[in-house]
């Protein structure tokens, strides 16, 4: 990420960015970093094993980590929070019966027995249209429009079979018993998403959970998607000032960076790339430090050990970052300086290398990512179940932390069959997404390394945790 920008907030039509700030993090923060555990084992590429639904199912793996005393940025909750955040032991079988929905009859609100003539019906209703279509009856033309009702639907012929056409049933829809698997799954997707009353309680619990991790995302994050398209789509009475080179960057460092960082003067007489690069870290900083209250507020992570908490973090968070990146940017450019800022791709690919390499594998990565046209409710959910996944290394709780990943990723893909119903596969998209976005963190460590080893700059403590014997 690329920010020219600190905690001063320019006048802008946002307050803040996911491309926050580029000062450093203070002493408070910065108390405990050396502090933070040093886990030797590596990050799994494959992203898709931790994943353990039912068309993706794989093992997950972990091993004891020792405790350690975690502080500031990624110092996790020590207490409880509340709320729901596993539904089931393990994964429900999509294709169980329509009985486990508890679905009502369309027409009367008697238990359905299955799908006929295209609705959820019971055997009643379903003879009763039956009858009526084959046998072509007319019924006395009844004006009363009767309320149709199990204890009632027998009194009045006309209005029942009104109620039937009207909820859809159809002679062209000859399809009995089982609920077809895509219908299923839509009405499962729509009871979760839906405001419409959820009586079973496994449905409910999805609900709350869903409702609850949005609500974290839209809390702790800055930016969001729905901000940051805003400005990229010129919908915004402040433009931002686009950075596209030297002369550019320098006037920018002047009105965007230099009242705002306290800092910047002894960054003033180094060369351009070191300058980026310092940015770049100090942003990064500031989204560990939101993606943690975020993690902190996904129902049942602050119950979990702390060295796990500290783990996910550890692992999770740069691939939650370039997921969330990916909204701040489009084929031109990336939104810097809480938006106040556009910095072009053009330019980050023209200065000298390493530095000209650190970007472009990322917007790369977010044209394809922006193609799924997720919003920042589907975003919610995949950063947490980015952030819940059970086979980072060194865990110590691994089956309760699978428990929490199943449970998000159920109602991620639920959610996203009610949010899409148009892509039916965007689903397994995203969790190929899953896998571009372990690479891309596996690159840009290595980049890291290099730049480490090869330029005169220095790394920042929090992000020299992170990458401690990570990879």
């Amino acid at each position: 990420m690329v920010d020219m920008e600190s905690h001063y907030h320019p006048p802008s039509p946002l307050e803040d960015s996911v491309l926050g700030s580029p000062l450093c993090a203070d002493d408070d923060f910065m108390g405990g970093m050396e502090e933070l555990q040093n886990i030797s084992q590596s990050i799994d590429e494959d992203a898709l094993s931790s994943f353990d639904v039912p068309e993706y199912q794989s093992s997950s793996n972990g091993s004891g980590s020792e405790g350690s005393t975690v502080l500031d940025a990624l110092t996790p909750a020590s207490s409880p929070s509340s709320g729901v955040y596993g539904v089931a032991a393990g994964q429900e079988e999509f294709s169980s019966s329509t009985s486990s929905l508890n679905l009502e009859c369309r027409v009367c609100a008697d238990r359905a027995s299955g799908y006929h003539y295209g609705v959820h019906a019971c055997e009643g209703c379903k003879g009763f249209f039956r009858r009526t279509i084959r046998l072509k009856l007319e019924y006395d033309k009844c004006e009363r429009r009767c309320k149709i009702q199990k204890k009632n639907r027998n009194k009045c012929q006309y209005c029942r079979f009104q109620k039937c056409l009207s909820v859809g049933m159809s002679h062209n829809a000859i399809r009995f018993g089982r609920m077809p698997q895509s219908e299923k799954l839509k009405l499962k997707a729509e009871m979760v998403t839906g405001d419409r009353e959820v009586e079973d309680p496994q449905l409910a619990d999805q609900k709350t959970l869903a409702r609850q991790i949005y609500e974290a995302y839209l809390k702790n994050f800055n930016m969001n998607k729905a901000k940051a398209r805003t400005i990229l789509t010129g919908k915004t009475s402040n433009p931002p000032f686009v950075i596209h080179d030297m002369e550019t960057l320098q006037l920018a460092e002047q009105t965007l960076v230099a009242k705002m960082v306290g800092t910047a003067g002894m960054l003033k007489d180094r060369e351009a790339e070191v300058r980026i690069f310092h940015c770049c870290q100090c942003t990064s900083v500031e989204t560990v430090t939101e993606l943690t209250e975020f993690a902190k507020s996904v129902p049942g992570f602050s119950s979990l050990d702390l060295n796990d908490q500290v783990t996910l973090l550890k692992y999770g968070v740069y691939e939650a970052l370039f997921a969330m990146l990916a909204s701040c940017m489009n084929k031109d450019g990336l939104l810097v300086a809480y938006g106040s800022g556009f910095i072009t791709r053009e330019f980050l690919k023209s200065l000298r290398r390493p530095f000209s390499d650190m970007m472009e594998p990322k917007f790369q990565f977010a044209m394809k990512f922006n193609a799924l046209e997720l919003d920042d409710s589907d975003l919610a959910l995949f950063v947490a179940a980015i952030i819940c996944c059970g086979d980072r290394p060194g865990l110590v709780n691994v089956s309760h932390i699978e428990r929490m990943q199943e449970s998000i990723v159920q109602v991620l893909q639920l959610h996203l069959l009610a949010n899409h119903p148009d892509d039916t596969f965007l689903f397994p998209k995203l969790l190929q997404k899953l896998a571009d976005l372990r690479q891309l963190v596996t690159e840009h460590a290595q980049l890291i390394q290099e730049i480490k080893k090869t330029e005169d700059t220095s790394l920042h403590p929090l992000l020299q945790e992170i990458y401690r014997d990570m990879y």
